[in-house]
């Protein structure tokens, strides 16, 4: 019966990690860049891991201490995305030389990391996978709820690691200024669609 609980979990996890979002956008870049590749996808599956431990443990508690919480994190949320989303189109646009270099190492591990938590923890969808759905689910589970919560964290360390490290595969394709114009492109339109997603209330 646990190991059963664990795998729901694992499955759940993954299934509601797995959709391209800006947290997954950023460590795909960051893996084909080959830069600061370990400390992003422990930065993001440490995280999840605490809020999936959060869910599961303080669901109900959150909801009703901190009722502001949620505008707070969509607003601020969704001024982040909409800037990270511009930054991305800006860098479609620069020159193929400027492009060309896109392996060269481009920022510091510090600053990596600043935007690996904003894109985490400033993301209200972020909470509504991790604290919300699977903490609701995982109360169908009374006295094993930990059991499923370190199913579902195993999911989101495996997911991290094998796009930060699997991203490697994809290097010759990104050898080619106009694949980095693609991936750009695609990060700036997802980051627009989720901030408008989460000022049109998701």
């Amino acid at each position: 019966m646990p190991m059963t609980i664990y795998f729901t979990g694992l499955i759940m996890g993954l299934s509601l990690i797995v959709a391209i979002g800006a947290q997954n956008a950023f460590v795909l870049r960051q893996g084909l860049r080959r830069e600061h590749v370990l400390a992003i996808c422990l930065t993001c599956s440490l995280s999840d891991a605490l809020l999936i431990l959060l869910g599961v443990t303080s669901l109900g508690k959150i909801a009703g201490v901190m009722p502001w919480l949620e505008p707070v994190m969509r607003y601020g949320g969704a001024a982040f995305l909409a800037w990270y989303g511009a930054k991305s189109l800006y860098s479609a646009l620069r020159s193929s030389e400027a492009l060309a270099v896109a392996e060269e190492t481009s920022g510091g591990l510090w600053l990596a990391l600043a935007t690996c938590l904003a894109l985490t923890w400033l993301n209200p969808h972020v909470y509504l996978d991790t604290v919300v759905l699977l903490g609701t689910i995982s109360t169908r589970f009374p006295g094993h709820e930990l059991t499923f919560a370190a199913g579902a964290m195993t999911g989101s360390f495996l997911f991290f690691f094998s796009l930060g490290y699997g991203a490697a595969w994809l290097r010759p394709i990104f050898a080619k200024p106009v694949a980095w114009r693609i991936l750009d492109l695609a990060i700036a339109a997802v980051m627009w669609l989720i901030a408008w997603k989460l000022l049109s209330g998701f």
